[in-house]
Formats: structure tokens, sequence, C-alpha cells
């Protein structure tokens, strides 16, 4: 697989040489692949946010670096610009961002930064409202008027609309109710296969991040103690605990079931493998 986005090394120290002095990121070392679907999870306070926000250049490291398609962002003032349009970054209740006086404008806003003419602007607003379900009579409301699903799908809209390499979401289902997860969940889902894009997704949801991460990277102290598929991270249940994070309920389950003497995968980490386990279990007779 190709990268795309890299940091080496990358430490990064709020306020130093004060009595506030916190080392928030110690050394990173991490890698994107072009069209991967990345989940990074991790406890309150462990470093997701200090590390997604290097990544498009709004934070600066201490020491180290970011790299995008190989270039150091911050070794010019055009790395760095380019950054921040081709990384876009989805912060936590974004709804709370939008400002504009309708949803279109607000979608427009970042096209618009971006120097395109009025007709690219109006392609994208369109196209990115599609792809999270906004119809043209709702671009024309205030965005003020809409329902908090619209609104946060709206201001992802206003990200996508800058056709980003990279698309970084910090908790992007939070406060949701379980149709307006699965909803946002699908939306990133087909901007991702439509798009080729790389997707960084922050979540506390186990669940979530097992059913649609390619690969999850663990943040515990500022630190990556573990990244790799799901299936592979999941066998760190102990620990996953001791970092005060878990295992997706299905895998407590085989894991269990496994102490117990039955024959069954205990890596097992969604719904849908846990159904095809069990029934291979029953036809060997092992449950």
């Amino acid at each position: 697989m190709e990268p795309i986005l890299e940091t080496r090394q990358l430490s990064h120290i709020y306020s130093p040489g004060t009595p506030f002095e916190h080392n928030a990121l110690r050394a990173v070392d991490l890698t994107a692949y072009r069209g991967e679907y990345l989940g990074v999870i991790g406890r309150t306070g462990s470093g997701k946010s200090t590390l997604i926000q290097h990544l498009n250049g709004l934070l600066k490291p201490t020491s180290g670096q970011v790299l995008l398609n190989g270039t150091d962002i911050w070794s010019s003032k055009e790395a760095t610009r380019a950054a921040r349009f081709q990384v876009g970054l989805v912060f936590q209740y974004p709804e709370y961002q939008l400002f504009e006086e309708t949803v279109y404008k607000d979608i427009a806003f970042g096209p618009k930064n971006m120097g395109l003419d009025e007709g690219e602007i109006d392609r994208r607003v369109r196209e990115a409202a599609a792809f999270v379900e906004l119809d043209d009579e709702i671009l024309e409301k205030s965005p003020f008027e809409l329902s908090g699903g619209q609104k946060r799908r709206a201001a992802i809209a206003g990200v996508i609309a800058m056709e980003p390499s990279v698309l970084i979401l910090d908790e992007p289902t939070a406060g949701l109710d379980p149709a307006g997860v699965e909803r946002i969940l699908g939306n990133i889902q087909a901007y991702h296969r439509a798009r080729n894009a790389t997707v960084i997704i922050v979540s506390h949801s186990m669940e979530e991040m097992a059913r649609t991460a390619d690969r999850l990277v663990v943040m515990h102290d500022g630190a990556i103690p573990f990244q790799g598929p799901p299936r592979e991270i999941f066998t760190h249940a102990q620990e996953l605990e001791e970092m005060g994070l878990g295992v997706p309920q299905i895998t407590r389950v085989f894991q269990r079931l496994r102490a117990l003497g039955a024959e069954v995968d205990p890596s097992v980490y969604t719904v849908a493998q846990a159904r095809d386990a069990i029934l291979a279990a029953l036809g060997k007779g092992a449950v």
C-alpha cells in the first residue's frame, strides 16, 4: 500500500517550561495509507485530538515531522496551506461551527477559500450534499432550521466539498441516536468508496470501529502501544482494559465461551463474524 500521511517521531509539549507543561505526544510514528479506513481509539487524554490536529497543520510539532505525500507539511508556507486543504478535519460536534445564511453557503465556504470558480464550487457543493443525503430544498434553508442530524451532515459536507485526499473525523457519531449513527457512518463509507479517500476516524466506540475500520491505532499516554487489524487489536483485551478501553461486547462473549471450553474463535469482533462462527461450531458439534 502507498503511504499518504505519515508522522515521524512526532512529539508535542503544551506550555513548555511552565508549571502546566504537558507532554501530549511522545515520538509517535504513524502511517496512513492511500484509500485506507483507519480508526484511532483511546481514552480521553490519550493524545488522539492532539495527534489529528497535527495532521493538517493546526498544531505545529514540538519535534518530529508530519509528511503528506512524502513532503514535510511545515517545509514551506505553500506546503502548510496545501495540507490544510488536502487533509480535511471534522471536529467533534461540527454542527456548532455552522454560521452562514444558508446550508449551501456553509458547504461552499471551503471551496470558495480555495479560489475555485462558481461552476466548480456549485458542483462540489451539490456532490458533497448528495454524499450526506441533503437534498436541494435543504440547501436553501438556514442551517439553524435543520435537525441535529442534518446539521451534523451539513458540517461534514462542508469538509467533503474541498475534496480532501484525507478525511479526518473526531467522534463523528457522538450524541446521535442509533439511526443517526448508522446514517453518518453510511455517508462516510460512501465517500470513502466513491473517492478512494483515506478516512481517519477517532472514536470511543469499539463496536463502530470493529465494523468499519481496516486498521486500528490505539493511543495511550501520548504514544501508540498497538496498531493493526481489528482482529489482532482485540486479542489484547486485558491490556486494553488496563488503558481504560475495552473490546466489543461480542468479543467478550466469544472469549468467555472459549474459556468455558467451546471451540470458537475468541478474536471474533462483529455480529456477522459471530453468526458465522456459531453456525460453523454447531456444524462441528462443538457448541
